[in-house]
């Protein structure tokens, strides 16, 4: 069984979630090996839901044969977490049981519902996609600038004397809390203008 609360202080409690899994398990006849339990927000990772990790271990050595949940609310808050999670469980064999909506996947209606969420979670990410790049598209029309703002002028120029002074790239971006690969960037381009200048004429005006 798996059983989660969001808080820890004591106002919400995994005893009714237990109660009614193991009246389930009585009447199906089910062995219950483990009650894992967390007390975190459905909305935290793996490594802030010790439960949860330790459920996804025991599916990974495939040392359950069903999950027992009292809603889905309770393994996931996301379709493309629970997908995620539905087809760890179908690869290592392990069924799914959950509670409030009645949804068995030893059962034929049961695994159906696999194939279901995964066209779901499909059109959710296509969804995702084209509401991106439906704000990039017109972002663009209103004429705003796209991407992190140019660094002003007086520290561009610090940055380049630094460099001519082969100070470490690192050592630059420490220096005016910037990331390294801005600093390659510019190092990258002051090559290319000390290049152009010792390829032109004397005397010739730039383009």
């Amino acid at each position: 069984m798996y059983c989660r609360v969001s808080t820890a202080d004591g106002r919400q409690t995994v005893a009714n979630q237990i109660a009614d899994l193991t009246a389930v398990a009585d009447r199906l006849g089910w062995q219950v090996t483990e009650v894992i339990t967390d007390e975190a927000s459905g909305t935290k990772g793996r490594e802030k839901r010790p439960g949860y990790d330790r459920l996804l271990t025991a599916i990974t050595r495939r040392e359950i044969d069903m999950v027992a949940v009292w809603g889905v609310d309770r393994l996931a808050r996301s379709l493309s977490e629970l997908v995620g999670l539905l087809a760890e469980v179908q690869n290592r064999g392990v069924d799914l049981y959950l509670h409030r909506q009645a949804v068995d996947t030893s059962t034929p209606a049961g695994r159906a519902l696999f194939h279901m969420l995964g066209v779901f979670a499909e059109f959710e990410r296509a969804l995702i996609v084209d509401r991106v790049q439906a704000g990039l598209q017109r972002a663009k029309a209103e004429g705003k600038r796209l991407g992190r703002p140019a660094l002003p002028d007086a520290i561009r120029l610090r940055i380049e004397r630094e460099l001519r002074r082969d100070t470490p790239v690192r050592s630059i971006a420490r220096k005016f809390k910037i990331a390294p690969v801005t600093v390659r960037r510019i190092r990258a381009e002051l090559s290319t203008e000390t290049i152009i200048q010792a390829v032109r004429p004397r005397g010739a005006r730039p383009v």
